[in-house]
């Protein structure tokens, strides 16, 4: 141990050393000028922390930056999880409670010194307290804090979990118990190592785009995975004795009952990650083997409420404006969980707002907070449902109102009666596409001469994953495959060609950043209120809708993919549900009794009558 380690010294100027670092940490673009002048203020309040610890605290910089930075102006190595040892070193000779207390990890004892991990490799007291401890030389490394914490936890640790924290049924063992284990929990989530691990779970959470994060008990840990892009991934699983700790902390930051573990809750927090103050859903459900959380990030600043970043061709921008615009009437957007529903109410709202309209929302929960806008959360466990909120909501004199879900015949029936005395109502069903959702009203008991009256339009979507534009891959598209999906109808282009997901570096050897949505938007014409009247089977207002110009989602999914922003198979994957085993290809024969007649009919002839689709079979 004769590296440059064994003769570091501590900076003497540490305020100019504090400088540097700060300089550092902004030129790589972890720190902003505005989050540095925050600091600073918290500091001419009376905190006297260092400015590494205060960045960290304020998450304004994630720690292993300002840990990377630290070991760069120091000239120290730096270590990560991996380098840390499997037992623990000098267990004998320093206590837990010390290593806690400074956050410092012996990573190996050798005739010339010990190396000692450290989250500040400023602190003089840490390396000279263990030096005159043990009698020998102390060669620093720089860590991250929070995983110098869950290893002493794992090594330093009484090796066991307090009770009541890995499922087991509470009641058994009587109400004394109980308290006791409430108790134990409160102080573990209360404690540096488990703060710092939530916190630093839920970063990274934010620094990798995701929209949820899954908190699951199994048998063998505590599982963490992120939903990014719409995918799950799994990040971490931690052991057992964390699982009460960490469910519990989260109950705390959400401020829901720490102690009932038998029945679902759910509850909102903020938290500050990189000097933006983020929201958070938390819904928490008993399972086998424990408490499952779901963290859903809303993120206010990575989500774009304007209309021109939906992912609308012009086309079909214009036909949407020309709907929401209307002065009243009612405009639905339909769709499954997930579809991306809720931002294409939102945007269209801000597009909508003016100081001179009153907007009022009715949301079941509240997702982001639009400023100038009324928003009202329901609450059913005391009455407060849409229906009797959109009752109340009809005497505030509204413009505009959109209703989060119409779930039932009597909001339905509201909603109508709000378009026909002059109101813009927004709101969202759950149906595969845009003509289905004419067939829910009706069966929902809304009277047909009622609804041609009010229904401007129906907008259906779908979200599917965004190609990296960084390593994306073009190839060329086989002639079978541009038969089976009809892509002739797309492009006039000699050569057919198509995008496939690589991976790189920008988007974690995915080959996808972000999502896209697929849109298809049924105007209600004369012909398709004369359609309404005569209460058509959905598949057939679809074809009718088609034979008027619309575009359906697979179309727009299509035309997307050649365009290189996603891949056929998202498109095929998510329009799978909607048009059945067919994809929603324009044949609607069947290809295996009439092969000549399906090849027509994938080709799509400039004059064949099938060109627009006819999406059923």
């Amino acid at each position: 141990m004769t590296d440059a380690t064994s003769a570091y010294a501590i900076p003497t100027d540490i305020e100019a050393f504090e400088q540097r670092l700060a300089e550092q940490l902004i030129k790589r673009g972890a720190l902003t000028v505005q989050g540095l002048q925050r600091a600073t203020r918290v500091r001419e309040q009376g905190d006297d922390s260092r400015l590494a610890k205060l960045l960290s605290m304020l998450g304004l910089v994630p720690e292993r930056e300002i840990a990377r930075a630290l070991a760069e102006l120091l000239g120290l190595p730096l270590v990560c999880a991996r380098d840390f040892p499997t037992a623990a070193v000098l267990e004998e000779t320093i206590s837990r409670r010390f290593l806690s207390d400074v956050c410092v990890l012996p990573l190996a004892e050798g005739e010339d010194g010990i190396v000692l991990a450290m989250a500040d490799p400023l602190s003089g007291f840490a390396m000279d307290a263990i030096r005159l401890r043990c009698g020998k030389a102390v060669h620093p490394r720089v860590a991250v804090p929070s995983e110098i914490d869950a290893a002493i936890e794992l090594l330093y640790g009484r090796g066991k979990a307090p009770q009541g924290t890995d499922g087991e049924d509470a009641d058994a063992t009587g109400d004394s118990l109980l308290e006791t284990d409430v108790e134990r929990l409160k102080d573990l989530a209360s404690e540096a190592p488990v703060i710092r691990l939530v916190n630093q779970l839920i970063t990274r959470a934010v620094e990798a785009r995701a929209s949820d994060v899954h908190f699951e008990p199994f048998e063998d840990g505590l599982h963490v995975r992120y939903r990014i892009d719409g995918a799950l991934r799994e990040i971490d699983s931690l052991a057992n004795r964390f699982r009460g700790a960490v469910i519990s902390r989260l109950k705390i930051m959400a401020h829901l009952n720490i102690a009932e573990r038998r029945l679902p809750q759910d509850g909102r927090m903020k938290m500050a990650i990189h000097g933006t103050s983020i929201d958070f859903r938390i819904a928490i459900s008993p399972t086998l083997h424990g408490e499952s959380v779901v963290v859903r990030i809303l993120d206010r600043s990575s989500v774009a409420l304007d209309m021109s970043s939906l992912g609308m061709h012009d086309e079909d921008l214009g036909a949407y404006l020309g709907v929401l615009e209307r002065p009243h009437g009612i405009l639905l957007v339909t769709g499954p969980t997930g579809s991306g529903k809720t931002t294409t109410l939102y945007a269209s709202l801000l597009r909508l707002y003016a100081p001179e309209k009153k907007i009022i929302t009715i949301e079941d929960p509240i997702e982001y907070q639009l400023d100038g806008i009324n928003q009202i959360q329901v609450k059913p466990s005391i009455g407060l449902d849409f229906a009797a909120i959109l009752r109340s909501v009809l005497r505030h004199d509204p413009d505009i109102i959109m209703v989060g879900e119409i779930r039932d015949g009597e909001t339905a029936e509201i909603a109508v009666q709000a378009a026909l005395t002059g109101h813009l109502v927004l709101s969202t069903l759950h149906t595969n596409n845009a003509a289905s959702s004419i067939s829910r009203l009706l069966d929902m008991g809304v009277q047909d001469f009622l609804l041609t009256s009010t229904l401007n339009g129906s907008v259906a979507q779908r979200l599917v994953r965004r190609l990296c534009t960084h390593c994306r891959e073009r190839y060329r598209a086989m002639p079978e495959l541009i038969l089976q999906l009809g892509l002739r109808r797309y492009t006039k282009a000699a050569e057919i060609m198509l995008y496939r997901a690589k991976g790189c570096a920008e988007c974690h050897g995915t080959g996808y950043f972000g999502r896209v949505s697929l849109f298809e938007i049924l105007t209600v014409s004369d012909a398709i209120r004369h359609r309404i009247l005569q209460r058509v089977e959905s598949h057939e207002m679809q074809r009718y809708a088609v034979e008027e110009g619309m575009r359906t989602m697979y179309d727009d999914g299509m035309i997307k993919a050649l365009d290189g922003i996603t891949t056929v198979e998202e498109v095929l994957q998510v329009t799978r549900d909607v048009y059945g085993r067919d994809f929603g290809r324009p044949e609607s024969v069947d290809v295996a009794g009439d092969r000549h007649a399906s090849t027509m009919l994938m080709a799509g002839g400039a004059d064949a009558p099938w060109d627009k689709g006819r999406l059923q079979r």
